[in-house]
């Protein structure tokens, strides 16, 4: 399994994660669209927040990332939130 966690921080961060929580939906649709997905999951942060996606494979996790910068493209950037950190690896445990 591989894991991608996208960190938002900055301008705009705090704003594009209200905009998560009220769309909440629109994003679960889009993410369960991901070949593979084990799971996906918001956190907020004092700064903005992450999210973390897990899946069966790294093609996974590569569309994934593609999925949430085209619906950032779509639906958040007039927030001028700057592009979040991105970490790619392996999972070595996952506890559920």
């Amino acid at each position: 399994m591989y894991a991608v966690v996208r960190t938002y921080s900055g301008p705009g961060a705090k704003e594009f994660f209200d905009l998560l929580e009220k769309r909440k939906a629109e994003v679960e649709v889009v993410m369960r669209s991901v070949p593979g997905l084990v799971s996906y999951t918001l956190v907020r942060s004092a700064e903005g927040g992450m999210a973390v996606t897990v899946c069966e494979d790294k093609a996974g996790t590569d569309e994934s990332t593609r999925l949430a910068k085209e619906w950032i493209q779509e639906h958040a950037s007039e927030l001028g939130s700057e592009l979040p950190a991105v970490d790619v690896g392996s999972v070595l445990v996952q506890i559920t």
